[in-house]
């Protein structure tokens, strides 16, 4: 089996991850690291057996894939130059800054055939792939993605941060036209909106709330789905998986509202026979599995079978095109006579949050 040659570009905080991945995977030659900052490069490099390189346009003839992992505004330069070469790209999420970029990496990838993957690394999580198993036509979801500040990413705001990740899988879970957008932020730390609220509707009747938050004081990652199929909750952080759903007794029989209407009803049995007679709860054991280790080995299959990704760039095109609309709804609620999303002072969000609590 001829190697896949590789290359990372770019070796953050992200991007030696990719890099020690892609060096441990079968099949898969890390040729180079590229990176601009020398200390970090090397380090990253000589860590997982590779070379260092400052410019990535010196290693685009010798590699056949790529990982992009730079600031979102370099995303599309650096896909484009990619493309042109033949290198498929994975791009991490967010495909783009904007619209316009996300939809010329897009046109570059497919015109030149090129496979493009993005970086939605939830969509590998196992406790989001069990709960997709479970749930089916869902008429309500509520996702919420908190985290501490973590200095970087500072180049966008929440939405394409952290918020980007869960209208995927609302997109993913629905499969249904967005017919309306509701959303409010603020900026919080300064620069763009640390914090978004949205509400959006889709043409199937499904309404998902999602709350980004990244200035919080802990981790938060956690889905709630309502269905037919019952009410599923996932913790997408620790990975637990909960799902309750009516038994036979409740869909046909008399309902515990009935019974409790009856004379002599005995309401104390009917409290403890709510969750067990009526109500069953299922906690799957969910097997472990390193998410990103599963993106980029999907990436690398993926190659190897001439296979569509998992998430193509059509699918990182369509969420980034929800995030450009929640953008849009940010930017026209005012927040102390600023717009949310680009505040003049950080402290005038400061002191009216204060004064709201």
């Amino acid at each position: 089996m001829k190697k896949i040659r590789y290359a990372v570009i770019g070796a953050g905080a992200l991007g030696r991850h990719h890099a020690r991945i892609a060096a441990g995977l079968d099949g898969v030659e890390l040729v180079a690291v590229a990176e601009p900052n020398a200390v970090q490069g090397q380090t990253v490099a000589r860590d997982n057996g590779s070379r260092w390189v400052a410019d990535y346009r010196e290693v685009l003839d010798s590699v056949d894939a790529a990982s992009i992992v730079v600031p979102t505004s370099l995303h599309r330069r650096i896909a484009e130059e990619c493309i042109a070469h033949g290198v498929a790209c994975l791009v991490e999420k967010p495909l783009a800054g904007n619209i316009e970029d996300g939809r010329e990496i897009v046109k570059a990838a497919e015109e030149q055939g090129i496979t493009l993957q993005v970086g939605h690394i939830e969509r590998f999580n196992p406790a989001f792939e069990e709960l997709a198993t479970r749930v089916h036509d869902p008429k309500y979801l509520r996702v919420e993605r908190f985290s501490p500040y973590a200095f970087r990413s500072m180049d966008i705001s929440v939405i394409h941060d952290l918020m980007i990740h869960d209208l995927d899988l609302v997109l993913t879970l629905t499969a249904s036209p967005i017919t309306h957008v509701d959303a409010f932020g603020v900026c919080l730390l300064g620069g763009y909106a640390d914090a978004v609220q949205a509400r959006l509707k889709f043409a199937n009747g499904c309404v998902a709330d999602l709350s980004a938050n990244r200035v919080n004081p802990e981790f938060r990652r956690w889905m709630q789905a309502w269905s037919a199929s019952g009410c599923v909750t996932a913790d997408l952080h620790n990975r637990k998986v909960t799902h309750h759903q009516p038994t036979d007794k409740l869909l046909n029989g008399p309902t515990p509202h009935a019974l409790a209407q009856l004379p002599g009803a005995d309401i104390p049995q009917l409290k403890e026979a709510v969750f067990g007679e009526y109500i069953e709860t299922d906690e799957p054991q969910i097997g472990e599995c390193d998410q990103l280790t599963a993106e980029i080995g999907h990436f690398v299959d993926c190659l190897r079978n001439g296979s569509q990704p998992l998430v193509d760039g059509r699918a990182g095109l369509a969420a980034l095109e929800v995030a450009d609309q929640v953008h849009a709804c940010v930017d026209a609620h005012q927040w102390n006579g600023n717009a949310a999303g680009s505040i003049g002072s950080h402290v005038n969000a400061v002191h009216a949050t204060r004064r709201a609590a």
